[in-house]
């Protein structure tokens, strides 16, 4: 990662980290954050708890015309990764647009697949497991909303979009909470452990649409996908297992849903 700024242009190059990643948090995960509090707000304000409460997260813009749907679903998945080309953007200015800069800085790209691949889907499986059995518990204490990972109608396009959903969410939240955000506060001067701690209640406050359990159980993976991060150097064994824990969320969700008993639904 690159070092803090230091001598006489410190100021300067301090004052634009910072302004740069309050832009790309202004139009990404920071929003989603401040959203996520005031609609967590709206909930504790609301009879009843938070069990009796559901939050939707792939639902149906237009449900009866279908290609109208597909239309807006594809529509939001693209203008979601947006900010992550404007990071993109951002770290190949500063790297003089040389080969190596841009994403690459922060191990995004498929320079070893095979580790990715490999590292992520064992991420995928110790995380989602527990990730599962967290939400069971907390829904059953009364401390997280009913989550529905997608409402979907019955179309053709309904698990092809919920797997583009699955991996633009985990493109977006790695790329910018993870990469990004470690390298900007690394150059303001944040020491190791506050940017850790910065960056695990960033990831916690943007889920806590979810409940408590939502927040603290989302706290945990950002303290272990920093802690990897520092690790490997790269991004992408995050994204790979992201992509993953959301694929098997949505598209087991869409298939088990109302089958089992054990699974919440709304």
């Amino acid at each position: 990662m690159q070092a803090p700024a230091t001598g006489a242009g410190a100021g300067l190059g301090r004052r634009v980290a910072r302004d740069e990643l309050l832009l790309v948090l202004a139009l990404s995960l920071g929003a989603s954050a401040v959203s996520a509090l005031i609609s967590f707000t709206g909930v504790l304000t609301r009879p009843g708890g938070l069990g009796d409460h559901a939050a939707n997260l792939n639902s149906s813009r237009a449900p009866d015309r279908p290609w109208l749907d597909l239309a807006w679903q594809l529509f939001g998945i693209a203008t979601a990764l947006v900010p992550v080309l404007l990071v993109a953007h951002l770290l190949s200015r500063e790297g003089g647009f040389r080969p190596g800069s841009g994403l690459r800085v922060i191990g995004f790209d498929a320079a070893r697949p095979r580790f990715d691949l490999a590292w992520g889907a064992v991420v995928a499986a110790g995380i989602g497991g527990s990730g599962l059995m967290l939400y069971l518990g907390a829904h059953a204490a009364g401390a997280s909303l009913t989550v529905v990972p997608e409402s979907l109608p019955e179309v053709w396009w309904k698990f092809p979009v919920l797997i583009l959903s699955a991996i633009q969410n985990s493109v977006v939240e790695e790329v910018i909470v993870v990469g990004f955000l470690l390298l900007r506060l690394e150059r303001l001067g944040w020491s190791p452990t506050g940017a850790l701690v910065g960056s695990a209640v960033l990831r916690g406050t943007y889920h806590l649409y979810q409940g408590i359990g939502g927040f603290f159980g989302n706290v945990a993976m950002g303290v272990i996908f920093v802690w990897l991060y520092r690790r490997w150097g790269r991004v992408m064994p995050l994204v790979v297992a992201h992509a993953l824990i959301d694929i098997v969320a949505f598209v087991g969700y869409a298939l088990l849903a109302g089958r089992v008993d054990w699974l919440p639904t709304a």
